[in-house]
């Protein structure tokens, strides 16, 4: 396996309409994936809930973990669960749930099909250069994709001290098909605090792709 590194830009990012809202795709795997053929194995994306009670499009066979960047939101899967989530809080669910909420926010998605896992965390990167590490800790043989998406303020990703990114608002960046373990710094140059969101999608079965 050859990993990769990738960065959408926010303004290469495409935004749709969808029941609730906006959605803005962040990325899609494979690349030649389309959302609206549910051929993706996973994908990233942002959503603006504009109505107040809203109804979640219906993705049987996939797995959603969910994170509210702003405002509050009242989520109830009928016959499951209920939660309410406030800012960096997040749900985890299956897509073929019949799901309503209420109440106007923005929100980040990760959506997997059958084959992966994932996870999604939120950090304030405090002034200064910060060490993480990325890529596969158990299983070497399976593929690990990692992604870093700038939620405000500017950060510097740098790996291998060779490879340096610089992400803004909006801006998202991918580390593909990790076999091993990397280290990385972030790096926040400014006198504020950069929220920054991390996904990390696991294959759980082998793959080519």
């Amino acid at each position: 396996m050859n990993d990769s590194i990738t960065i959408c830009r926010k303004q290469d990012q495409p935004t749709t309409q969808w029941s609730g809202g906006l959605t803005t795709q962040l990325a899609i795997f494979p690349k030649d994936a389309d959302y609206s053929r549910r051929d993706f194995l996973w994908r990233l994306s942002t959503a603006k809930v504009e109505a107040e009670e809203s109804v979640f499009t219906h993705l049987p066979g996939f797995w959603r973990h969910l994170m509210v960047l702003e405002g509050e939101l009242l989520i109830e899967h009928e016959g499951h669960h209920r939660i309410a989530l406030q800012p960096f809080q997040q749900d985890s669910f299956n897509g073929g749930w019949t799901t309503r909420s209420k109440g106007k926010v923005r929100d980040f998605n990760l959506m997997l099909a059958v084959g992966c896992r994932g996870a999604l965390t939120a950090s304030q990167i405090k002034t200064g250069v910060h060490l993480e590490t990325v890529g596969n800790r158990e299983h070497p043989e399976l593929r690990v994709d990692e992604a870093f998406y700038c939620l405000d303020g500017t950060i510097t990703i740098t790996r291998d001290d060779k490879h340096e990114v610089k992400l803004q608002e909006g801006d998202l960046l991918i580390f593909s098909n990790m076999s091993t373990m990397y280290k990385i710094t972030i790096a926040n140059r400014a006198e504020t605090t950069v929220t920054m969101i991390r996904a990390t999608i696991v294959y759980e079965r082998k793959t080519h792709l």
